[in-house]
C-alpha cells in the first residue's frame, strides 16, 4: 500500500483559523498492525463518526475545531490533514470510510517505530499550522494526540518517552496511549460497565507532562465514550465556580458568621443540552443563554460563577417536581494558575464536604451571587440551586424553583388504603407483565440521533442549474495556441507515478466530498436504505 506521508514538506494548505478557541487541536493515530484489527476497525469507525456528527451538528462554540487521522501500517500515513471538523463532515465520511477499507489482520507487521514517527509528523504538522494562523493574526489553542494500540502500552510509553525528549513540546497538552483489549483481557466488572477501564497515569513524563495510559474495550459504547472526552471543555486558565459556605462549618467555630470559606470548583456538563442539537450547525435551536442569571453553564466558558450556601436540606425533602434544568458536575479546580498547595488543600476540603454531606443525608440550599454592580443590577434577581452529593468525589448541581416561578397544584392526597370496589386483577397484571431494571442505565437505549445528525449533515452534489439558450457560450470556441514542446512535456511533469495512482484517486475523491460535495460512501448508501 503506498503512503501519504507528510515529515517535512515546506508546502502544505491548512484551513484558516476562524476564531480563537480554548480547545485543543486533536491528532488520533490508528496502529492497525493488531491482530484483531478485523474487529476493531468496524467499532472504531463507527464510535469516531458517531462521535464526529455530533461535533460537527452542536451549536454554539466549536468542541473540536481541528482534527488530523494518522494509520500506521508498515509505515505510517496521513490519511486526514489538520481539517476544521465543522461544515466537513462529507470529507471526515470519506476518510473513515477509507479506514474501513483497510486491509484486514496479518497484512502488516508490528512495530512501534510506524506510531513514534506518526507521532513525530503531527508535532511538525502542527508547528507548521500555529505558523499559519499566527501569521494571519489569530491564535490557536494547544494539541492533544490520542494514539490507539494494541500493543502493551507501557511498552509504547517507554518508546514516547525516549524518542521525544529532544522535540518542542510546549503547545502539546498531553498525549493519551489507549490500550484497545478484547472482552477476554476484561475484567467482568468492566464488560458489564461498557465503559473504559482506566489505569492509573504513568509515571514517565516528557518535560513535566505526563503521558495518560488508559485501557478500552473493543465495542462502539467504549470507544464513543472515549472520544467524547473531546467534547468537554479543556479549559484550565481559571476556576469556574465558588462555593461559598460559612467557615464554622469546618471547624473554625471561633470565626465571624460573616465570614466565608471559599472552594475554588470546576464545572462539567453531565449531558449534551438536547438544544444545541435541534438545527444543523449554523444552529436553529435555542439553548439556554449563558449569561442568563437563572442558569449555571459549564459550556460555553463564561464568567466565573459565585454560589452561596444558605442552609442544609433534608435529601428526602426536597421534591423532584421544583428541580428544573440540565444537572451540572462539580469537581475541585484543577486551574494551574493556583499554586501545589492551595489546590491540595482545596480538594481536600472539598472531600470533606462531600462525605459529611453523604454521611448526613444532606442536600444544599445555594443561592447564586450577581456577577455584576452596574446598573442594570440594581434590581438583583437571585435564582437558587440545589447541590446533591453522590458516592464519588463530586456533587450535583441543578436549579430550584423558587415562589415566583411555582404554579399551582392542588392535587387530591393518595388514599391510603385502594378501594375494595375498585380492586381487581387487571392493574395487577399489568404491572406483572413489565420487566424490572435494577437500576437504570441510559446506554440501553437510542433515540437514532446519530443516523438523524448523519442525513442532516451530508450535503448532495451541488448541480448546476441551465442556463438560457441566449445566456449559453458557443459551441466552436476557439482554443488559445500551445508551442509543441510545452504540449509534450506537460503531460510528463503532470503525470503521477503508478504507485501513486490509486492513493491520489482515494485523495481526490476526499477532497472533492469536502469542497464539491462527493457522492454518498457505499456503507452510507446502506444505511440510508
Amino acid at each position: 500500500m503506498n503512503s501519504r506521508k507528510f515529515p517535512s514538506e515546506p508546502r502544505r494548505v491548512f484551513p484558516a483559523a476562524k476564531s480563537p478557541s480554548q480547545q485543543p487541536c486533536h491528532i488520533l493515530v490508528v496502529d492497525v498492525t493488531s491482530p484483531s484489527w478485523a474487529n476493531t476497525c468496524s467499532v472504531l469507525s463507527e464510535a469516531l463518526e458517531n462521535v464526529l456528527c455530533l461535533a460537527c451538528g452542536l451549536a454554539g462554540p466549536c468542541r473540536v475545531p481541528l482534527l488530523s487521522l494518522y494509520v500506521v501500517q508498515s509505515q505510517q500515513e496521513c490519511l486526514l490533514p489538520f481539517t476544521q471538523v465543522r461544515e466537513n463532515f462529507a470529507r471526515i465520511q470519506a476518510c473513515i470510510s477509507e479506514l474501513r477499507s483497510l486491509p484486514a489482520e496479518g497484512s502488516f507487521p508490528q512495530g512501534g517505530s510506524g506510531v513514534l514517527q506518526a507521532v513525530q509528523d503531527g508535532l511538525q504538522q502542527f508547528k507548521q499550522y500555529s505558523r499559519h494562523t499566527a501569521a494571519g493574526g489569530s491564535t490557536n489553542s494547544s494539541l492533544e494526540i490520542t494514539v490507539l494500540t494494541s500493543q502493551p502500552s507501557k511498552d509504547m510509553v517507554k518508546q514516547l518517552e525516549k524518542k521525544l525528549q529532544d522535540v518542542d513540546l510546549v503547545s502539546l497538552r498531553r498525549i493519551q496511549v489507549i490500550e484497545v483489549l478484547k472482552r477476554d483481557f476484561l475484567q467482568p466488572e468492566d464488560v458489564e460497565q461498557g465503559v473504559p477501564a482506566e489505569e492509573p497515569s504513568t509515571d514517565m513524563a516528557i518535560l513535566g507532562m505526563d503521558i495518560e495510559v488508559q485501557t478500552v474495550e473493543d465495542n462502539v459504547i467504549s470507544l464513543e465514550m472515549l472520544f467524547k472526552t473531546w467534547l468537554l471543555d479543556h479549559g484550565t486558565e481559571r476556576e469556574q465556580l465558588h462555593l461559598l459556605l460559612p467557615s464554622g462549618g469546618f471547624g473554625h467555630a471561633a470565626a465571624p458568621k460573616n465570614t466565608l470559606m471559599c472552594l475554588k470548583c470546576d464545572l462539567q456538563e453531565r449531558l449534551l443540552d438536547p438544544a444545541w442539537l435541534s438545527g444543523p450547525a449554523e444552529g436553529t435551536g435555542r439553548a439556554a443563554d449563558p449569561s442568563s442569571p437563572w442558569h449555571v453553564a459549564a459550556w460555553p466558558p463564561t464568567a466565573l460563577h459565585k454560589l452561596r450556601v444558605l442552609k442544609a436540606l433534608k435529601s428526602e425533602g426536597v421534591c423532584e417536581s421544583v428541580l428544573y434544568g440540565l444537572p451540572f458536575i462539580i469537581k475541585p479546580t484543577s486551574c494551574w494558575q493556583l499554586d501545589w498547595d492551595e489546590l491540595e488543600t482545596n480538594q481536600h476540603s472539598f472531600h470533606a464536604l462531600c462525605h459529611n454531606l453523604l454521611k448526613r443525608k444532606w442536600m444544599l440550599l445555594a443561592r447564586r451571587e450577581p456577577q455584576s454592580t452596574g446598573p442594570n443590577w440594581n434590581v438583583v434577581v437571585h435564582p437558587y440551586f440545589v447541590i446533591i452529593p453522590s458516592d464519588s468525589a463530586t456533587l450535583l448541581v441543578k436549579a430550584v424553583a423558587n415562589r415566583e416561578l411555582l404554579l399551582p397544584s392542588a392535587f387530591p392526597a393518595l388514599l391510603a388504603e385502594h378501594p375494595e370496589a375498585v380492586r381487581g386483577p387487571i392493574e395487577q397484571s399489568a404491572l406483572n407483565s413489565l420487566e424490572v431494571e435494577v437500576a437504570y442505565n441510559p446506554l440501553h437505549l437510542k433515540s437514532n440521533l446519530y443516523k438523524y445528525l448523519k442525513s442532516s449533515l451530508y450535503k448532495p452534489p451541488h448541480r448546476q442549474q441551465p442556463q438560457p439558450r441566449e445566456q449559453r457560450p458557443e459551441r466552436h470556441q476557439p482554443r488559445q495556441p500551445q508551442s509543441r514542446a510545452k504540449a509534450a512535456v506537460a503531460p510528463l511533469l503532470m503525470a503521477p507515478s503508478p504507485l501513486q495512482t490509486s492513493r491520489a484517486a482515494a485523495a481526490g475523491a476526499a477532497r472533492r466530498g469536502s469542497s464539491e460535495g462527493s457522492l454518498l460512501p457505499m456503507e452510507y448508501e446502506e444505511f440510508l436504505q
